[in-house]
């Protein structure tokens, strides 16, 4: 029997999935793939993620505004945990802050992290943490704003296992993706096999970062099977461990339940 692994992050709702729903759930269910979150990057997107999220039982939404998202409309905290109530959205995110393609006064980006931070507390959700090359600052600012009340996921880890500490210490779980396949991805395999087996996550972020042997490939849900695996490898644990833990971590840490 297949063990059932969740996908804690992905973006089903982009256009390179139009008109393949089916096809991608069916691949989850040979794959053994039980679940999956899609998460928001947009406030026009967002009508798309929950209705993917309210046809299919086995996916969930989060809503948020990507860090590096120029165009399109802001969410007011008040907005945003309006939106939290709906019972299939398990997050607030993807938020945090992005440094590596933006350059200037990036103030607006952290402006609009605390307003998230803010709205997860308010609707008892947990953050869905986006970073890159902005490690120092977007610890400074979950600690600022007393984001350990509601926890959550840097997902699509990719930083130190310093940073990867200081994560957890406030609570935080740690998301690994299919880069853990890539051989030359020492720090992530680094990580992989540090972070405490009840505070870890499996996922694709798909449609990128398909993990070995699909690598350059659209990447979707099932294929977090690679990523598990290797997962499982660098740590010396079964499959079949590493599965129970992270699919167990995801219910508890987003507040579901379901049988595989």
């Amino acid at each position: 029997m297949i063990p059932a692994l969740i996908d804690s992050h992905c973006h089903l709702d982009f256009p390179e999935f139009q008109g393949r729903e089916e096809e991608l759930l069916a691949a989850m269910a040979a794959n053994g793939v039980v679940a999956a979150l899609v998460a928001g990057v947009t406030m026009e997107g967002f009508s798309s993620v929950l209705s993917l999220a309210e046809r299919h039982a086995n996916l969930y939404a989060a809503v948020g505004i990507h860090p590096d998202t120029l165009d399109g409309s802001e969410a007011d905290e008040d907005t945003l945990v309006t939106l939290a109530t709906h019972p299939k959205v398990l997050a607030i995110g993807e938020t945090g802050l992005d440094y590596y393609r933006l350059e200037g006064d990036l103030e607006w980006q952290r402006e609009r992290f605390r307003r998230h931070i803010h709205a997860a507390i308010r609707a008892h959700k947990p953050l869905i943490i986006h970073t890159r090359e902005a490690a120092n600052d977007t610890l400074q600012i979950l600690r600022e704003e007393g984001a350990g009340q509601v926890g959550g996921v840097f997902h699509c880890f990719t930083e130190t296992w310093d940073v990867a500490q200081d994560a957890l210490a406030l609570g935080f779980h740690i998301s690994i993706s299919g880069i853990v396949t890539f051989k030359k991805a020492t720090q992530v395999h680094h990580v992989a096999s540090l972070v405490p087996l009840d505070r870890l996550l499996v996922e694709t972020d798909a449609p990128y970062l398909a993990p070995v042997p699909h690598r350059g490939k659209l990447n979707h849900p099932a294929l977090v099977r690679h990523v598990a695996e290797e997962v499982a490898r660098l740590r010396n644990v079964s499959i079949e461990t590493l599965a129970s833990a992270t699919s167990a971590n995801f219910q508890r840490l987003f507040g579901v339940q379901f049988h595989a």
